[in-house]
């Protein structure tokens, strides 16, 4: 139930992640197979949902998420300090590269896209700002496992990974090397990984306690781009958000 601008039924919460995590619109039927919810239940909390702009309706019948959720979920901390944080920084590393730049944090086994700055020109890529992708295939994911306790790491190792190309590390042997080659180096280059044309260069953003709070990339085109080439801009990008979220020795 709504009331006060806040969701007060845990299946009509999930009934709205469930329209987010699936196709971008589905039809009340689905989302009520989808929640494991009675018809009438579902039209009851998709009616409220969508009153309160949780949920739109789209002129099909179908619906999607809606602004009000966006507004939510601009409001997290975690992203919205890091995001404001991050901005200036992100915006020279596109200017210098006028490729995309990524901004993302780790939740659970994957990575959350906060940020992607992009011109006509950059290289195709599969995220989206509020994107999930699986750590052990990206930059940034690479990073941020790379820094990750032990028993996430392991917990990652032990799979199953995922392959996208066939250069996804997907061998948990070359994947630990890999991770300990992040920390060694302080960078992590993703070539062809998720898709073949392109490779990612990623480096850690540190936080107030020295962790590592997020990962910072750049995607170029695979074919035509030296990693060695961007590695110097990507750092110099994460070490300055470093300094502004207060990391101890962002030098």
């Amino acid at each position: 139930m709504v009331r006060d601008g806040r969701i007060r039924d845990g299946a009509g919460a999930a009934c709205a992640v469930r329209v987010q995590r699936g196709r971008p619109e589905l039809a009340l039927t689905e989302l009520s197979r989808r929640a494991g919810l009675p018809l009438t239940t579902t039209h009851r909390i998709v009616g409220e949902l969508a009153g309160w702009g949780a949920l739109e309706r789209a002129d099909d019948g179908r619906y999607r998420v809606g602004l009000r959720l966006w507004e939510v979920g601009a409001l997290a901390p975690r992203g919205l300090g890091l995001r404001e944080s991050a901005m200036p920084f992100l915006e020279d590393l596109y200017a210098v590269t006028k490729q995309n730049v990524q901004l993302a944090v780790l939740d659970g086994t994957e990575v959350v896209y906060l940020e992607r700055l992009s011109g006509r020109g950059a290289v195709n890529v599969i995220t989206r700002v509020g994107g999930r992708l699986p750590l052990h295939a990206t930059g940034v994911g690479l990073v941020l496992l790379a820094h990750a306790g032990p028993d996430l790491q392991e917990r990652v190792l032990a799979g199953p990974l995922r392959r996208y190309t066939p250069k996804t590390l997907c061998a948990p042997d070359e994947l630990r090397r890999t991770l300990a080659e992040v920390r060694r180096t302080g960078v992590a280059v993703s070539d062809g990984q998720i898709e073949l044309i392109a490779l990612s260069v990623a480096a850690p953003v540190r936080g107030a306690r020295g962790e590592v709070v997020a990962a910072l990339s750049v995607v170029v085109p695979a074919e035509t781009s030296d990693a060695r080439a961007y590695v110097p801009v990507v750092r110099a990008a994460a070490r300055g958000i470093s300094r502004v979220l207060g990391a101890p020795d962002s030098r």
